[in-house]
């Protein structure tokens, strides 16, 4: 590990695809169900990487600049650990069924204002994406904020123990990844091994006072609680508004560029997490009002013919329940609803999308669009609602029956690519 480290320092950082050398970079050829990063060995270097670690001794060369090792992932992440124990910046870990990337960049926009910050990138939040964030750690970083994704039982404590975090925060847990984790228990589970690996080292954690799952699962250690409840340290207002959020901390007015009243939470995680760093409170205000949302996550979007609230990148249960009651109970005169199928659910996936259509029987909405196969199978039962296969399918339909002078909610599953619709909606 010792060489290992020698040539990470030496290189211009850490690639896992040859599209990203640009020359001088460590390169790991991991492997996969569908593919084989070996085979790129020779060309890596080709390119001009530093370094090439394999782990199939058929793409191994001898006497050029490769490694051969066991397991070029384990290596990784092994490699990843190392450098993080080298470091001296505090690391805050993020998890949640709901909201952890919004709550991560909300904390990066309040922390980079004023600390040399680093954050996950995207949502490279997993076993591969949390191990090249961590290698992104430089000597003179003060904060990093590391998010850490699962979607089955022991993936967050393995990330946990990877980036040994010093704070932590659980932005919630709700009923998302069933088909992995299995049960709502076992999600329970997995969540708050963040809490017991920061109880280990006993460290500090932010927790939603409103949430009383997590308050009543939150470890002995220090804590800062944020919140509408009036014990929480940092509390918050919410201030009713049709679209964005907006509430009040002390005595400031903050508006957001933030969809929905479920965003509370994220922003006063983000006001908690700055507190505790000593920043003046006007950076914190400053930086939350000038956030603009992206990646399909909480966006509102004005158009020529219709404005749009995308929330298309992720769907359960808990976030449809979330979006869809702050989206009906908005003063929007003329409310559309696009929603497309939740994945991942497993065995409660005929239920869940069941139990969704239900609540919207007796809703107020002028016009409602239900996309994907599971929404599909209750075609018959529901003839009032509009049935699409894919957004293909509902695309072709808005093509040729455009809305206009609507707000359009499009919320669904990564994977249903709810986002192609913006054309024909904006």
């Amino acid at each position: 590990m010792e060489d290992l480290y020698k040539y990470f320092r030496e290189s211009k950082g850490v690639s896992i695809d040859t599209r990203t050398i640009s020359g001088g970079e460590l390169f790991f050829c991991l492997k996969g169900e569908r593919f084989n990063g070996n085979v790129y060995a020779s060309k890596a270097l080709e390119l001009g990487a530093y370094y090439v670690v394999v782990d199939d001794p058929e793409y191994f060369v001898e006497n050029v600049n490769m490694l051969l090792v066991e397991d070029s992932l384990k290596t990784l992440q092994a490699l990843s650990f190392y450098h993080r124990s080298k470091m001296n910046c505090k690391l805050l870990g993020i998890t949640g069924t709901n909201g952890k990337t919004t709550t991560k960049e909300l904390i990066y926009a309040v922390l980079s204002t004023h600390f040399r910050c680093i954050a996950t990138i995207g949502n490279l939040n997993n076993h591969i994406g949390v191990p090249l964030t961590l290698l992104r750690i430089k000597e003179d970083d003060q904060v990093a904020v590391i998010e850490m994704g699962a979607n089955h039982i022991n993936e967050i404590a393995e990330l946990s123990e990877l980036a040994s975090p010093d704070y932590g925060i659980i932005t919630n847990i709700g009923r998302a990844h069933l088909e992995g984790f299995g049960s709502f228990e076992n999600i329970i589970e997995a969540k708050t091994a963040l809490y017991r690996r920061i109880e280990q080292k006993k460290g500090l954690v932010f927790v939603n006072a409103d949430d009383a799952l997590l308050m009543e699962k939150v470890p002995k250690v220090e804590l800062i609680t944020y919140g509408q409840a009036k014990e929480a340290h940092i509390k918050v207002e919410l201030i009713e508004t049709e679209s964005r959020l907006k509430f009040k901390w002390k005595a400031y007015e903050i508006q957001t560029q933030l969809f929905g009243d479920y965003n509370l939470s994220n922003a006063a995680a983000a006001i908690a997490v700055g507190y505790l760093f000593g920043m003046p409170e006007n950076k914190i205000i400053q930086a939350l009002e000038n956030y603009v949302p992206s990646n399909n996550r909480s966006q509102f979007v004005k158009g020529e013919n219709n404005d749009l609230v995308l929330d298309a990148y992720n769907a359960n249960p808990d976030s449809m329940k979330q979006a869809l009651g702050f989206f009906m109970k908005s003063d929007n005169q003329f409310k559309v609803v696009i929603l497309g199928d939740m994945l991942e659910l497993g065995d409660y996936e005929e239920r869940e999308h069941k139990a969704l259509l239900d609540r919207l029987v007796d809703s107020n909405i002028e016009s409602l669009f239900l996309v994907g196969p599971a929404f599909a199978h209750f075609k018959e039962d529901y003839p009032k609602f509009k049935f699409y296969q894919n957004s293909d399918a509902l695309a072709a339909y808005l093509l040729a029956h455009p809305i206009k002078d609507a707000v359009v909610l499009l919320k669904g599953s990564r994977g249903i690519g709810l986002e192609i619709l913006k054309k024909q909606l904006l």
